[in-house]
């Protein structure tokens, strides 16, 4: 996965460059959210959920899709990344970190819902994904509805250290 780069180049002097002078941007605010909403949506990408499919196994946001009433899904913290750094994971980054949440219907009574997905890094825990699920699990009580966990992983993400093991 690529990260859009925006540099700008710094002028000789010490004026402030002008608006003419500035490199044009390739992509608008809007349409970068857009493509890393839909690297989200890809989960670890398409040879691995053409594994997960090969297993006999839906994706995280397949069996959320099968659970709830249709179109129902609200997403929280779709964009969301692991923050360690350490054994190369700075240059694997997956946006949800491996788990989808979020709320929707079930046979038109709200839950909440959260899903491992299996494609991103065996859908194990780092510190980010159990903030996530932590998250979901702390608004479905504060509003009184029932939680749903759709697991599939393969435990702590070891190489995020110790901080993935306290999920």
């Amino acid at each position: 996965m690529t990260k859009p780069v925006i540099m700008f180049i710094a002028s000789r002097s010490n004026k402030p460059m002008t608006s003419k002078q500035q490199p044009k941007q390739t992509k608008t605010k809007l349409e970068a959210l857009r493509e890393r909403s839909g690297l989200a949506e890809q989960g670890g990408g398409a040879d691995r959920v053409t594994k997960q499919h090969a297993a006999g196994k839906l994706t995280a946001r397949e069996r959320i899709e099968f659970l709830l009433d249709e179109d129902s899904f609200q997403e929280f913290d779709k964009l969301v990344v692991h923050r360690s750094r350490d054994f190369g994971l700075d240059q694997q980054l997956y946006p949800g970190d491996g788990v989808v949440t979020g709320h929707g219907l079930v046979d038109s009574r709200k839950v909440f819902v959260f899903a491992q997905d299996f494609t991103v890094f065996g859908g194990s825990l780092s510190e980010t994904h159990a903030e996530k699920i932590c998250k979901v699990m702390d608004l479905a009580m504060k509003v009184g509805a029932p939680i749903i966990g759709l697991n599939d992983s393969g435990g702590a993400h070891i190489q995020a250290s110790v901080v993935s093991l306290g999920g």
